[in-house]
């Protein structure tokens, strides 16, 4: 599928146009550079819980896990314990995962324990993938590519968990590390 005309009629990414929270993530958001390590924590910690699910359900609950994941510091998620999972656990704001709620603990640590001339955005940018030509239609965005596969294998090793090679290449796409935005997207001439 290629761009499809957005509500003012300027072409977008047809994903796009699903919700007016879709189209406000694309447009201002999807693929603009984010740095800093809380906020790459954050949406690392995101895609890990949208995996099995759509989006749209972590976008529309997005606040709700800031508030719960103390705005996603990560030195304040890796002291959660048993009591703090547990009122995780009961908060319906959430998805209610016991896995994906203690890998984004366990992936708070890890990131901690990351020497520190390997950031997480140091780890981001050394598997960023070489520029490549604008995808014409959603069938040339690959799902997870070679670059993905190796960022996924290097943070398991270093103890991350729920970033399999998919995870690891939404978060490059959500992040600005590729720019998936289809070729005549508008928001693409903006990046």
């Amino acid at each position: 599928m290629s761009v499809q005309a957005g509500p003012d009629g300027l072409p977008r990414c047809p994903w796009a146009l699903g919700s007016a929270d879709y189209l406000a993530y694309h447009d201002e958001e999807w693929g603009r550079p984010v740095t800093g390590e809380a906020a790459l924590f954050e949406r690392l910690c995101l895609e890990g819980f949208q995996a099995g699910l759509s989006w749209i359900t972590i976008l529309r609950k997005r606040e709700a896990f800031r508030e719960a994941f103390a705005g996603f510091d990560p030195a304040i998620v890796a002291r959660f314990g048993e009591d703090e999972i547990g009122e995780l656990m009961a908060n319906p704001g959430i998805v209610r995962n016991r896995a994906k709620i203690q890998a984004t603990v366990s992936n708070a640590r890890a990131l901690l324990a990351l020497p520190d001339e390997e950031s997480l955005e140091a780890l981001l940018q050394k598997h960023r993938p070489q520029p490549r030509p604008a995808p014409q239609a959603t069938a040339d965005v690959p799902a997870a590519t070679p670059e993905s596969k190796s960022l996924s294998s290097e943070l398991r090793a270093r103890g991350f968990r729920f970033i399999g090679p998919v995870t690891a290449y939404a978060m490059m796409q959500a992040t600005g590390y590729v720019n998936d935005h289809l070729a005549d997207c508008v928001v693409r001439s903006r990046w």
